[in-house]
């Protein structure tokens, strides 16, 4: 006779990374929609924010290349997340 404990194994395993979530194209506007008026803020760091706050929802809307090199781009993708989360 065999006996044991069936159980569930999880979606994915502690500490292992997230899977990438699908990507959408990044914002190139020189005027990219915001919900805040972002008047006076450089061009990356308004492109990033619209890419972060777009980044909420299912598809990740990021330019991989411009966040690990730019900083005004990537602290705008973060602000525009975050923000956008919250709403």
């Amino acid at each position: 006779m065999v006996a044991g404990c069936a159980s569930v194994p999880p979606a994915t395993l502690p500490g292992a990374p997230e899977p990438p979530r699908p990507q959408a194209p990044p914002t190139t506007s020189a005027n990219p929609a915001a919900q805040i008026n972002l008047q006076g803020f450089p061009l990356p760091y308004r492109q990033g924010y619209a890419d972060g706050c777009a980044s909420t929802g299912t598809l990740e809307q990021k330019d991989a290349v411009r966040f690990k090199s730019d900083g005004q781009y990537r602290t705008g993708w973060f602000d525009g997340n975050a923000l956008c989360k919250k709403r």
